[in-house]
């Protein structure tokens, strides 16, 4: 399998590129507008056809390449279907198999964050978006997010995935790549509440402050960052 795996400095996301050998299918998840022209040229350079480019939710801290790269690549956007982003090419339901080159990905919608947060599986990784991040959790003050909703994510959707499954974020501020379930089920904090009601209330006493890009991001996510 070829897998890259890009990060954009002023958001702190990861981009993922994937696909089953150089010359085949690939698709883009959680692609970053700003960097664009890079992703077309390792494409490009690596002779692939990109099929899929996805976004795990509406970004609040960044403005989507989705639209940029249906423009440039005749793709199929995508977005879980509990999204209001009504400027994809269609939206992906829970459990349905998305499939490149040999390759399959299954959507797993993971709600809290956002109402409309999906991560993706593969047979050995996940790609979860901003629902379960390395040594911690997305938040779920903003966007219809909701502290339940994402207990119920986290513990009995994606914890229960096997140990070995290797953990892709969409974002990372502290410089870690990649995690494991079972490292995350062991080592994270935020997984350490003994109920929902704990993870609620911690989750409840965060307070922190907006992304900088709120006001912007959403309303051209929305329009996939080509309004």
């Amino acid at each position: 399998m070829l897998f890259r795996q890009f990060f954009e400095r002023e958001s702190s996301t990861y981009t993922y590129l994937v696909a089953s050998r150089q010359g085949g299918e690939a698709l883009l998840i959680d692609p970053v507008k700003e960097e664009v022209a890079r992703y077309l040229q390792l494409i490009h350079e690596l002779k692939l056809k990109l099929v899929f480019a996805i976004d795990t939710h509406v970004h609040a801290d960044h403005v989507t390449g989705l639209g940029d790269l249906r423009n440039e690549t005749q793709c199929v956007t995508m977005i879980g279907s509990g999204s209001k982003a009504e400027c994809v090419s269609r939206k992906v339901d829970d459990g349905e198999a998305l499939r490149i080159d040999g390759l399959e990905l299954r959507a797993m919608y993971t709600p809290g964050h956002t109402d409309d947060s999906c991560s993706f599986v593969m047979s050995d990784r996940v790609f979860t978006g901003d629902t379960l991040l390395i040594r911690g959790t997305g938040r779920t003050d903003f966007q219809n997010g909701d502290a339940r909703a994402q207990y119920k994510s986290l513990f009995s959707r994606l914890l229960k995935l096997p140990d070995e499954t290797l953990v892709y974020p969409a974002h990372d501020y502290k410089g870690w790549t990649v995690s494991t379930i079972g490292e995350e089920r062991a080592h994270n904090p935020r997984l350490k509440v003994s109920n929902e009601d704990e993870y609620v209330a911690m989750m409840n006493s965060l307070n922190l402050p907006n992304p900088k890009l709120m006001d912007i991001a959403v309303a051209a996510n929305l329009a996939c960052g080509v309004r």
